[in-house]
């Protein structure tokens, strides 16, 4: 009886402890995106605030632009797992100013962002070829779809604005004099569909593309070296102009894309060992790609890769968090 008693006394200590981290945590929404990593992480983010911090989890699910204006005007949702701030640049910088949200992870992904990239099947087949100006010379490892004696740099669907900055590069590195045209993809699903068409066929691509994304994943694409420097003024006033406003494109690197995980200030210092582990959790384009991969090959959702990742991921994600917190997260998997 004595044994009872201790063991009801102690599970009531520790049901009162957890009662009372939940209520230190409370409810939490969570900004997550309309697209595979957005709702991948924010589904991370969700289990580990949720099991392994005690928070009463929420999600929000919108585009890049609606998240931001809700955070800003009416304060919820607490934090953006994933968030690309240069579409409101000048909001954030005020909105940090006066005190209401952070970038709190200015990283969550190493590498993410635009560019050109090139596939797995290239990047391994020619290692020695690493920069735009290697590349450049050898349209003949690249042909056009429609025409096998230039090479076929893939450029975005009509009206994205990629387009612009797509077209106006392959000007500026002057690649129609050596030996290149542009393949129309003509749709967001054409893009996706010449990636895997010629990955599967063992064969070279290269074209605009960002990341991460499935297709980053599932195909190992690789982004180009611009071995260049980056014009901030050519950029801005040029390369993402329609042509007759950009006579004289010179060469550059891409647009830096900043990609963050974004935060109520108010939930930071609300919760600030939940916001510890937003700001210490990274990830790289091979690992984020892995289980992006994993979604598109499985139809999985957002959480069933989360709990994936969770499983197999341990000596990873246990280094974002105490040993006490991936305690209780291995034990609620």
């Amino acid at each position: 009886m004595k044994q009872l008693i201790g063991a009801a006394l102690t599970a009531g200590a520790l049901l009162s402890g957890a009662q009372a981290f939940a209520a230190d945590c409370g409810k939490v929404v969570i900004g997550e995106m309309n697209w595979a990593s957005g709702e991948f992480l924010a589904r991370l983010d969700g289990f580990i605030l949720s099991e392994g911090y005690g928070c009463e989890v929420e999600y929000l699910t919108a585009g890049t632009v609606p998240q931001i204006t809700s955070m800003n005007e009416k304060g919820t949702p607490d934090f953006a797992s994933e968030l690309w701030a240069n579409s409101a640049v000048d909001l954030l910088k005020q909105a940090s100013k006066e005190g209401r949200l952070t970038k709190l992870n200015k990283k969550p992904f190493e590498g993410a962002g635009e560019t050109w990239f090139v596939n797995g099947n290239f990047a391994k087949n020619h290692p020695e070829l690493k920069t735009i100006q290697d590349i450049i010379e050898r349209p003949d490892l690249f042909p056009h779809p429609e025409d096998p004696s230039k090479g076929g740099l893939h450029t975005c669907p009509p009206g994205w604005a990629c387009e612009l900055s797509t077209n106006n590069l392959f000007r500026a590195f002057d690649m129609e004099a050596k030996g290149w045209k542009l393949v129309q993809t003509g749709s967001g699903a054409g893009l996706d569909g010449s990636i895997a068409k010629s990955s599967e066929r063992g064969e070279n691509w290269i074209g605009y593309y960002w990341a991460p994304t499935t297709m980053v994943g599932k195909y190992n694409l690789q982004p180009i070296d611009w071995n260049t420097g980056f014009d901030a003024d050519n950029w801005n006033n040029c390369i993402v102009k329609p042509e007759e406003e950009c006579e004289d494109p010179k060469p550059s690197s891409y647009t830096f894309s900043e990609v963050v995980s974004l935060a109520q200030n108010t939930f930071v210092e609300k919760n600030p060992e939940p916001a510890k582990y937003i700001e210490q959790r990274v990830f790289d384009l091979p690992l984020i790609g892995k289980y992006l991969s994993y979604m598109d090959a499985n139809q999985a959702t957002g959480e069933d890769a989360a709990i994936e990742f969770l499983l197999n991921e341990e000596s990873t994600w246990t280094q974002w968090v105490t040993a006490d917190v991936a305690a209780k997260v291995k034990n609620a998997l």
